[in-house]
């Protein structure tokens, strides 16, 4: 049974269509990737499945709750690391960890424990106690997802995870996640600019464009279907977006990404 589906999932905005009937099926386990330009709705994609937007039309589950009349369930079953810094600077890891306990309704026996376990599996045991500003990016990062898994979620939702990384950092952040999937059977659900990294990370990938699925499945088949030999995830990538890959975007994203960037150091 899919552990995340949706069903001509729409989302409008007057008259520009930023998800266009989107239908998917992942399995419990997957690594699952969105790729695509900015503008493509991969983020937008994400806050319907988060319950942070209201669909247009169509519909989705998310651990077997539906996205629209089951929304308190939908958020006690994921965890969620947006693009921008989530977590408080002025803090420390555990205070921010102790914070997140709260708001997930944890029981407040299990705050202390259930925060210092997942700063240790994290690699964060020795830092616990520095506030996060001290913090190198990667392991922000690292305490951002510790934050989301901390009610050990179904499935958990990245939008650009290892945006304003360097290679060492992300690789780092992977390593944890990869350890998350198999300690918790978490399912992932991801957006991402980075074309190694999802090829080596995803199981199966969805190439958006125009806000319609363009092209979905592993990264082999992605490349096997484009006729290239050699091909690469960056010819898959233009191949069905007409797009050249860039991080950029307008004015206000670029803004965006710079400013996280520059928080994570």
């Amino acid at each position: 049974m899919a552990i995340l589906e949706t069903k001509a999932l729409t989302r409008k905005y007057k008259n520009f269509t930023a998800v266009d009937q989107l239908s998917l099926s992942i399995e419990p386990g997957e690594v699952f990737g969105l790729l695509g330009p900015n503008g493509a709705g991969k983020t937008t994609s994400i806050k319907m499945l988060t319950t942070l937007l209201p669909p247009t039309s169509g519909h989705a589950t998310v651990a077997g709750f539906d996205i629209g009349t089951q929304q308190a369930q939908v958020r006690r079953s994921i965890g969620y690391v947006p693009q921008l810094l989530s977590a408080d600077g002025a803090l420390t890891g555990y205070e921010n960890l102790l914070i997140f306990a709260k708001l997930y309704d944890i029981p407040r026996a299990e705050w202390k424990t259930r925060a210092r376990d997942a700063l240790s599996f994290m690699g964060l045991k020795d830092f616990a106690d520095k506030l996060v500003r001290q913090y190198s990016g990667g392991m922000i990062r690292r305490l951002e997802i510790a934050q989301s898994m901390l009610h050990r979620p179904k499935v958990l939702f990245l939008d650009e995870p290892t945006i304003g990384l360097d290679p060492s950092a992300r690789n780092l952040v992977w390593e944890h996640l990869k350890e998350l999937c198999l300690k918790y059977s978490t399912t992932i659900f991801l957006t991402t600019h980075m074309m190694e990294e999802a090829d080596s990370i995803c199981n199966r990938l969805a190439v958006m464009h125009l806000g319609k699925v363009a092209a979905i499945g592993s990264p082999a088949e992605l490349k096997a279907s484009i006729g290239k030999s050699k091909a690469t995830l960056d010819d898959v990538f233009i191949y069905y977006s007409g797009n050249l890959i860039e991080t950029g975007g307008s004015y206000r994203e670029t803004s965006r990404t710079r400013r996280t960037a520059r928080r994570l150091g």
